[in-house]
């Protein structure tokens, strides 16, 4: 169920949190993993930890060279590539919009909706050319409620969720299938980023009444990644504890 062998992965923001978890969960299950992340030695040491053949992979995910050269790396190394996970972003700067200036907006678009559009764009040849891929992008609850004081984040967020849905059907008869999943608040670095009151918020909207673990987000990019989905394409998954159920 769910195997993943002699098939390559590419992870972006891997180094550390849901993006590690995620890369180790599919490696386990089969996969090889190229550990990519604009932390070359974090990455390094993810790629280590995880063994069974994981790679570090250099990736600045708003540098469109940079996606290209990853890509023709991973390839060049591995042979393939056959699932995409976009992992890689930013909580950007807590504050109300009329606080946020123009980097603060400019710095989280271009990490979690330009990133993600750069490596589906530069890597959906390679898939049609083989008839097959698997896409998931990791987009959030904030994507579909918005959360106050987040607006660059929730806004990218929203964006990701689009961007699934549209190129998904773009490809739907070519054996590629591109989906999303909308964590809530999971316990990992990215939390240092916001202030305990934006933490209490969000988990207080949660039935299971606790934030997720980057292993319960793993579990389900797992299946969204393997042969298995097949005829799931265009979704956005939730791992929220039962936050989204509309």
């Amino acid at each position: 169920m769910f195997e993943l062998t002699g098939q390559i992965a590419l992870v972006t923001g891997a180094a550390t949190g849901i993006g590690e978890a995620i890369a180790q969960r599919l490696s386990v299950a089969g996969a090889r993993v190229a550990v990519a992340d604009i932390d070359i030695e974090a990455a390094s040491a993810a790629a280590k930890r995880i063994g069974s053949g994981a790679f570090a992979v250099c990736l600045d995910v708003t540098r469109t060279e940079q996606v290209t050269a990853a890509i023709e790396k991973v390839v060049a190394t591995a042979g393939s590539l056959e699932i995409l996970v976009n992992n890689a972003g930013l909580a950007g700067r807590a504050a109300p919009i009329w606080e946020q200036t123009d980097d603060d907006w400019h710095r989280v678009m271009s990490v979690n909706i330009h990133g993600p559009f750069y490596l589906c764009r530069a890597v959906l040849p390679r898939m049609r050319a083989k008839g097959y891929g698997r896409i998931v992008n990791i987009a959030s609850i904030a994507g579909k409620e918005g959360n106050p004081n987040m607006v660059a984040y929730s806004a990218s967020k929203a964006a990701i969720i689009g961007l699934t849905k549209s190129i998904a059907k773009e490809v739907a008869t070519e054996g590629i299938c591109i989906n999303a999943v909308a964590p809530a608040v999971i316990r990992t670095k990215i939390l240092d980023q916001l202030t305990q009151a934006q933490v209490e918020y969000m988990v207080q909207k949660i039935p299971m009444r606790r934030t997720g673990n980057a292993e319960e987000v793993a579990a389900v990019v797992h299946f969204l990644a393997s042969r298995d989905c097949s005829f799931v394409t265009g979704q956005c998954y939730d791992v929220s504890g039962g936050r989204g159920t509309y």
